[in-house]
């Protein structure tokens, strides 16, 4: 594939059209007062009837609505690659690989918990680049050592190596999932540069901005675990907002941490109104939902200034995945016999 061609204009027109099928809030509602097979009926009535159609006759209730919530995720996902071409394939390339730390998060999880592979499947999401095979090798794995062993291939195999150490003998995963977290941000800046214009300065000012509300969840984690980590070992560089010494300091202390947020001069006069969500947060939850309308905020105002460039893309696979795991919410509340109310502060809505 040409490094030079790129289609930003086919794709954009493409993404355009899959962000107007998207659910809205108020579908949001209607699906809190459902149960899990009516909500299978109304994913059916949408754009997730071929996964519903395939996947019913092997699984029934939240397992059918698991399974075809991420089939179909990594269905736009890859459709986003395959209209893609040249520089834009590779940038989307780059932020899809999210989900392989998504992936292998979710394996090492289940390892330690002796979770079963059929489970472990149902929480896979197959759009980053590891191929289906190894992941279904993964899942069969008894131990966390011998996971990272199969993992020699990847990026993520020396990262995962220098903190198993760690992990032996703290016995907490955390060491694991904050190598992981920190091979793909610096994976996904490497060779980026600084632009000062243009799609590309929007890319990266959208990547930093992800850092930074994922150091401000991670703070805000960490001091209400109550365990004796030091900060720095949560901090990921390539961020705005927090240098390691302001994490340090600002750990301890939610108001001083959401006030830091919402004075920046970036986020601050951007995002005005969903940054006020934050101030009013009263849970980690919330602080947590209120952190990811943010960032869905933010890519949409970077979205507007360069409409046919990769932001707009970036925009929209934020998006999906918020309609995905909003539908996951609801179904698995539903299943364990939450209250409308309980459900609803599990979603995040704009």
């Amino acid at each position: 594939m040409s490094t030079s061609a790129q289609n930003p204009e086919f794709v954009n027109a493409r993404v355009r059209s899959r962000r107007a099928s998207l659910l809205a809030d108020e579908d949001y509602r209607k699906l809190v007062r459902m149960g899990p097979s009516a909500i299978a009926r109304f994913m059916e009535e949408r754009e997730y009837e071929t996964e519903i159609n395939e996947l019913g006759t092997r699984f029934s209730g939240v397992d059918l609505i698991e399974y075809a919530l991420n089939r179909n995720l990594a269905k736009h996902f890859d459709d986003l690659l395959d209209w893609s071409e040249g520089r834009l394939y590779d940038l989307i390339a780059r932020y899809l690989r999210k989900f392989d730390v998504w992936n292998i998060k979710t394996i090492i999880r289940g390892i330690y918990t002796e979770t079963s592979p059929e489970e472990i499947q149902t929480d896979l999401i197959r759009a980053g680049e590891l191929d289906d095979a190894l992941l279904d090798r993964l899942v069969e794995v008894d131990e966390i050592e011998d996971a990272i062993e199969m993992l020699n291939r990847t990026i993520f195999y020396e990262p995962l190596t220098a903190a198993y150490e760690e992990y032996a003998e703290s016995g907490a995963l955390v060491p694991l999932e904050n190598a992981l977290d920190r091979a793909f941000y610096e994976r996904l800046l490497a060779d980026l540069g600084r632009p000062q214009e243009g799609p590309e300065a929007m890319y990266v000012e959208f990547l930093q901005a992800e850092i930074d509300f994922r150091n401000a969840r991670n703070a805000l984690r960490l001091a209400r675990s109550g365990a004796d980590i030091e900060p720095a070992e949560f901090y990921i560089g390539g961020g705005e907002l927090f240098t390691e010494a302001e994490l340090r300091r600002l750990v301890n202390d939610r108001d001083a941490l959401v006030t830091h947020i919402t004075e920046d001069a970036r986020y601050g006069k951007r995002l005005s109104s969903a940054l006020d969500r934050l101030r009013e947060a009263d849970s980690l939850i919330q602080f947590e939902h209120a952190l990811d309308a943010a960032l869905l905020a933010y890519s949409d105002r970077l979205s507007s200034i360069y409409p046919v460039s990769v932001s707009a893309v970036l925009s929209y696979i934020l998006a999906k995945e918020r309609e995905v795991e909003n539908i996951r919410a609801i179904a698995r509340g539903r299943e364990v016999g939450l209250s409308e109310e309980e459900i609803e502060t599990e979603l995040v809505v704009l």
